[in-house]
């Protein structure tokens, strides 16, 4: 269950390593996986504390930048049709675009296969598993 100021690792390349949840998109409370949210990016990835103001030309988001994420894990329990239960081990999101498409262009570890259902297939096929 994703709410708002709920903290989640962002797990593509996009730049962004921490994000902060503004808003679940649509006239819901919280949202889980395959849901879609208004993200804040808190940490960029590889950013030195030192404050060097150069970034690398990969990141394509910076610190403060406000966009769309999907969530792809969490740590709440969610419950399948199979009435198998999935739990991971911590809370993670992909970068979007208004569209949909995916800012990065890879995922690193494991996304829920609810994903299948709610008509996430490109995160799915960059995803090296899910369960």
């Amino acid at each position: 269950m994703i709410q708002l100021k709920t903290m989640l690792n962002c797990i593509d390349n996009s730049g962004a390593a921490l994000v902060e949840c503004a808003l679940v998109v649509g006239q819901k409370k919280h949202a889980t996986i395959g849901d879609r949210f208004v993200a804040i990016v808190q940490k960029q990835r590889g950013a030195s504390d030192a404050g060097m103001s150069t970034t690398s030309a990969a990141n394509k988001v910076k610190r403060g930048d406000i966009r769309h994420a999907i969530v792809v894990r969490t740590k709440k329990r969610v419950q399948r049709p199979d009435g198998s239960v999935v739990r991971f081990d911590d809370n993670a999101c992909v970068l979007v675009n208004k569209s949909g498409d995916p800012i990065g262009t890879r995922v690193n570890g494991v996304v829920g296969a609810e994903l299948r259902r709610r008509k996430w297939s490109k995160i799915l096929s960059m995803a090296p598993t899910f369960a």
